[in-house]
C-alpha cells in the first residue's frame, strides 16, 4: 500500500491509479456503425498494442517448469513495456475431448491464471478460441484426445461432426468462469473479444463458409455473450465476400513482410517493405462496418531495432486498433529461442527490440487512426517517432518521454520535463558501458526509480536450427558506471537500491557504478518510497531478470571476407566470460616455436565487452590472413576460434582453426558473387540450383532450372554485399553466364536505403561474362523479397522520391529477370565481380 503521507505532488499519479482500478470493470468495448472500437461508457476510440504468449500450451508450457511463476514475470514485463494487450490463439486439442467437451485441466487452469494477471496489469485480452492443429510443434504431436486431431484442418468446418464439436466448445469455453476472477469469459470486462479459429482454411463453397461462420456465430451468442465477434479475412481470398455478409463484428489480418524462417538472420533495410499495408478488397460491401484488428506480426528473422513503430504507424494508418505481435518468448526458455525458431522477442535476452515494442506501443496510442503519411524515406519521421535503419534506431522524444533502442545524439526536446526515460546505450543524458536495457521513471520532484537489467550478449544466429542445448543470447550480471544528466535529478544525487540490502551510494557529478537491479534515484533522501509503494501496475521493488549463464569464455567475432592489401586491418571482438579478461591477444599463423618476435597484436577493450586491435600491413602476408586471438584470464589462456586451452605459442598448442581473411591488391576486382539466395515471386513457380563447375575466380557455377506454371512468373538472386574493400574506381559490374536459354536478364543493386537500381542486359550464345558500366545504372522499383505474408499485399516499393546511386552505398547484389520465363528455362550463374 503507498504510505498515507505521501507527498501532494504524487496525490494525482494516486489517483490516476486508483481510477483506473475502479473504471477496469465497468469499460466493455462494443463495435459501432463505422466499424469502430470503443468504450461502453465514454465512447472514446479504444486502441490495443502488445503481444502473443503461448506459455499455458505447447511447446512453451512442455519446456517451463514453474508455470505461474514464469507466467508472472513475464507479465511484469509486459507492463514495463507499455502493451495494453494481449492474444492468445488456444490450442483446443490441450482442453477438449472428442466432442469438444472442456476439459478442466491444468492448461485451461494456467489459461485462466493467465487472463486474470494480465488483467492486474492493466492489459486486455482477445481469445481466439481455436487453433485446429496439434500442439507439437517444434516437436512432434502429442496424443490428448481433443476433438481437432480427428478432422485435417481444411475439414473441420465442413464436417458436421467437427462442427458440432465446435459448438459444445465454444459454448463451454464463454460460459467457462475463471476461478481467478470468478467471472466467466463471456462477462469478463477484460476479454475484449473472441475470434472464431485460427488461420482457418476454406476449402468448399463461400455458401458453405457464410453458413459454418453463422452457425459458430451462433453458438457463441447463444452463452448470452455481448463482445464483439472476430473471425480472420486475410485468408482464402476467394471466400472475402461470404466473411464480411457475415455476422461478425471484427475481422483480422496478420503481417510478416520479410517472410518466414530463413534459418538465418537476414540484414538490409526493410523499411520500403513496411512503407503500405494496401488491402485490395477494401470496397467490399461490408468493409466498412467491421472493426480491425492485426492479431499478428512480426518482422521475422532480424535483430533490428527499427521495424515496429515503423509497421506500427502503418497499422494504424489503416484503421487497425488491436495490434499484437508474435510472439513474446517466456524468459525461462527465451535464451534458446526454441519456441518459434523465426521469432524472437524477450526484454532480457533482445533489450533493443523490446525497447522498440515499447515505442510502438506508443505510436499505437499516439498517431490517430487512419492518419496518412508521405511515402519512404519521407516517414521515417513521423510526429514525435524517429526510425533509422543505418543507426538501427527506434526513437520516441516527446516533452515527457524519451525512449531510444540504441545509441542516439539527438537530444530530449525538453529535459527539463521528462518524466520517462528508457533506453540502450548512450544518449545526451544517459552514458551506460551495458548491453542491457533500463528505465528511469519520475515518482515526484527530486525522485526517480531507476530499473537496469542485465547484459545480454548474442552467442550465436538465434534464427537457426534451434535446441534447447544451444543459447543463443547469454546473460551477464556486470558492474557498469552509468551517468546521467537529468536536470531534475542535478549532478548529486543518493542511489539507493529496492531489491537487495546494499547500502547507500552517492553519484558523483553524475556518475556512478550500478549492477542490475531496482534503484530509488533521490535528490534529498525521503522515506516517502519503499520497495512495496505501488506505481501505476507495479511495486516499486518488482524486478525480474535472468540469474548469469556464463560459464566460460566467448569470443563473438565476424571476420573480413576480403581487404586490400598494403593497408592496417582492424579487428573487433566482443569477448565475455564469467569475469573480464586479464589480456587478449591476436596471433597471426606465422608462428615460430621459442621466439620473442612473433607477430602479434595486443586487443584493448573500447567500451563494454568489445575489444579492438589494429594489424599492422607490415604482418599481413600473402594473399590470405589468418589469425586466432587468445583470452588470458587468471593464469588460464583460451584461444579462438575453438575455444582450445592454451596459446599458439605453447609447444603442445594444436589448433587447426583460425579466422581468415581473403587479401587482394587494390586494383584486383572485388569478387561479389556465390550463395545467391533465389526468390520467385509467383507461389506456383520455383527455382532448383545446381552446382556444376568453378571459373573463373574460382567461384562455383550454379545452374537454376526454373519451373513455371503461371506467366506472371519471376525470378531474384540476390547476395549480401560486405563493404570491406574499397569500391572506388570500380567502373563495372560483371557477371559469368557461360549459357542461358534467357535472353534478357536485370543486374545490379540495392542500397542501404532500400533502393534498387538495375540496367537490363540482352543474352547471347557466343557470350559468356557480361559487364555494366555503373553509371548507367538506373532507379527501379524494389521486389519484397521473401514475399511479404499475406499474398495480397504489395510485392513490389515503388519510390516516389529520386536518390543518386552512390556505389558506396551498395548492400545487396539484384539479379532479376524481365520478362515472361518459359517453363524449365535455365541459367548458369558463377563469378560476379566490380573492376
Amino acid at each position: 500500500m503507498i504510505r498515507l503521507y505521501m507527498s501532494l505532488k504524487t496525490i494525482p499519479l494516486l489517483c490516476m491509479c486508483l481510477y483506473f482500478t475502479a473504471t477496469f470493470a465497468q469499460q466493455p468495448i462494443y463495435v459501432d456503425k463505422a466499424g469502430v472500437m470503443r468504450w461502453s461508457d465514454s465512447k472514446k476510440e479504444a486502441s490495443f498494442y502488445g503481444v502473443n504468449y503461448t506459455l499455458p500450451f505447447a511447446h512453451a508450457y512442455r519446456s517451463v517448469h514453474d508455470h505461474k511463476t514464469a507466467i508472472d514475470k513475464d507479465i511484469y514485463h509486459f507492463s514495463r513495456l507499455g502493451f495494453n494487450a494481449y492474444r492468445i490463439h488456444i490450442w483446443d486439442v490441450e482442453i477438449t475431448d472428442s466432442i469438444g467437451r472442456l476439459q478442466q485441466n491444468e492448461h485451461l487452469d494456467l489459461l485462466d491464471y493467465l487472463v486474470s494477471k494480465v488483467q492486474q496489469r492493466g492489459i486486455r485480452v482477445l481469445i481466439t478460441c481455436m487453433t485446429n492443429f496439434g500442439n507439437g510443434y517444434p516437436e512432434r504431436n502429442e496424443p490428448t484426445g481433443g476433438f481437432s486431431y480427428l478432422y485435417d484442418k481444411c475439414d473441420v468446418h465442413k464436417n458436421p461432426k467437427a462442427i458440432a464439436a465446435q459448438e459444445t466448445y465454444v459454448r463451454q469455453l464463454l460460459n467457462h468462469v475463471n476461478p481467478y476472477t470468478g467471472k466467466a469469459y463471456k462477462n469478463d470486462p477484460a476479454i475484449v473479444g473472441f475470434e472464431i479459429n485460427n488461420e482457418p482454411c476454406h476449402v468448399e463453397s463461400p455458401t458453405l463458409t457464410k453458413k459454418y461462420i453463422a452457425t459458430m456465430v451462433a453458438a457463441i451468442k447463444s452463452t448470452g455473450n455481448k463482445k464483439p465477434i472476430f473471425y480472420n479475412v486475410s485468408h482464402n481470398r476467394d471466400h472475402v465476400p461470404a466473411y464480411y455478409a457475415s455476422d461478425i463484428q471484427g475481422t483480422t489480418y496478420q503481417w510478416y513482410p520479410i517472410g518466414l524462417v530463413a534459418g538465418h538472420t537476414r540484414k538490409g533495410n526493410f523499411l520500403p517493405y513496411v512503407d503500405q499495408y494496401n488491402i485490395p478488397f477494401s470496397s467490399e460491401k461490408g468493409f466498412a462496418s467491421k472493426a480491425k484488428a492485426i492479431y499478428e506480426f512480426d518482422p521475422a528473422d532480424i535483430t533490428y531495432s527499427y521495424m515496429y513503430p515503423a509497421m506500427t504507424r502503418t497499422f494504424r494508418s489503416q484503421g487497425f486498433q488491436w495490434i499484437t505481435q508474435f510472439a513474446y518468448d517466456p524468459i525461462d526458455i527465451a535464451a534458446y529461442n526454441t519456441e518459434y525458431q523465426t521469432h524472437f522477442l524477450n526484454l532480457a535476452y533482445t533489450p533493443r527490440k523490446a525497447l522498440s515494442m515499447k515505442i510502438a506501443a506508443a505510436v499505437a496510442t499516439s498517431i490517430k487512426r487512419g492518419e496518412q503519411f508521405p511515402a519512404y524515406p519521407a516517414d521515417t519521421a513521423f510526429g514525435d517517432f524517429l526510425v533509422s535503419y543505418r543507426q538501427d534506431l527506434s526513437l520516441l522524444n516527446t516533452p515527457q518521454q524519451y525512449f531510444y533502442t540504441n545509441n542516439t545524439s539527438t537530444p530530449p526536446v525538453a529535459p527539463d520535463q521528462l518524466t520517462a526515460i528508457a533506453g540502450y546505450g548512450n544518449s545526451p543524458i544517459v552514458s551506460y558501458e551495458g548491453i542491457g536495457a533500463y528505465f528511469l521513471d519520475k515518482l515526484e520532484n527530486g525522485v526517480w526509480r531507476l530499473e537496469l537489467m542485465p547484459d545480454a550478449i548474442q552467442v550465436a544466429d538465434p534464427f537457426a536450427k534451434p535446441s534447447p542445448g544451444k543459447e543463443v543470447v547469454s546473460i551477464a550480471w556486470n558492474q557498469w558506471p552509468m551517468q546521467l544528466q537529468v536536470p531534475d535529478l542535478g549532478n548529486h544525487f543518493i542511489i539507493r537500491s529496492l531489491n537487495s540490502d546494499k547500502r547507500d551510494s552517492i553519484a558523483t557529478k553524475g556518475v556512478f557504478n550500478i549492477s542490475p537491479g531496482v534503484y530509488l534515484l533521490m535528490k534529498e533522501d525521503t522515506r516517502r518510497w519503499s520497495a512495496s509503494s505501488e506505481w501505476g501496475h507495479i511495486k516499486l521493488g518488482e524486478f525480474v531478470a535472468p540469474p548469469a549463464h556464463l560459464k566460460q569464455f566467448t569470443v563473438i567475432h565476424t571476420p573480413l571476407t576480403a581487404a586490400d592489401s598494403g593497408q592496417n586491418i582492424t579487428i573487433q571482438a566482443d569477448i565475455a566470460g564469467p569475469a573480464f579478461p586479464d589480456s587478449v591477444i591476436l596471433q597471426t599463423d606465422h608462428v615460430s616455436f621459442w621466439s620473442d618476435h612473433n607477430p602479434s597484436v595486443r586487443l584493448k577493450r573500447i567500451h563494454g565487452y568489445t575489444w579492438e586491435g589494429t594489424i599492422p600491413a607490415g604482418l599481413i602476408k600473402g594473399s590470405t590472413l589468418k589469425y586466432t586471438i587468445t583470452v588470458y584470464n587468471n593464469g588460464k589462456t583460451y584461444t579462438f576460434p575453438g575455444n582450445q586451452e592454451g596459446a599458439p605459442l605453447d609447444w603442445d598448442f594444436t589448433a587447426a582453426h583460425y579466422w581468415e581473411t581473403s587479401i587482394a591488391a587494390p586494383k584486383e576486382p572485388v569478387i561479389l558473387g556465390g550463395e545467391l539466395e533465389s526468390y520467385s515471386m509467383s507461389e506456383s513457380a520455383f527455382v532448383q540450383a545446381d552446382i556444376h563447375r568453378d571459373q573463373p575466380y574460382n567461384a562455383p557455377v550454379q545452374r537454376y532450372t526454373m519451373h513455371v506454371k503461371a506467366d506472371s512468373a519471376r525470378f531474384f538472386w540476390r547476395k549480401n554485399i560486405s563493404r570491406e574493400r574499397s569500391f572506388q574506381n570500380k567502373n563495372y559490374l560483371c557477371v559469368y553466364i557461360p549459357t542461358s536459354t534467357l535472353t534478357e536478364l536485370n543486374l545490379g543493386f540495392i542500397t542501404t536505403d532500400g533502393y534498387t537500381y538495375s540496367q537490363r542486359i540482352s543474352i547471347y550464345k557466343n557470350q559468356q561474362v557480361y559487364k555494366v558500366p555503373i553509371g548507367t545504372l538506373q532507379q527501379d522499383s524494389t521486389a519484397l523479397l521473401p514475399r511479404p505474408y499475406p499474398v495480397f499485399l504489395n510485392q513490389y516499393f515503388v519510390p516516389k522520391t529520386n536518390i543518386d546511386f552512390d556505389i558506396n552505398q551498395i548492400e545487396t547484389l539484384n539479379i532479376s529477370t524481365s520478362d515472361k520465363v518459359p517453363d524449365k528455362a535455365s541459367i548458369d550463374i558463377g563469378a560476379i565481380w566490380l573492376e
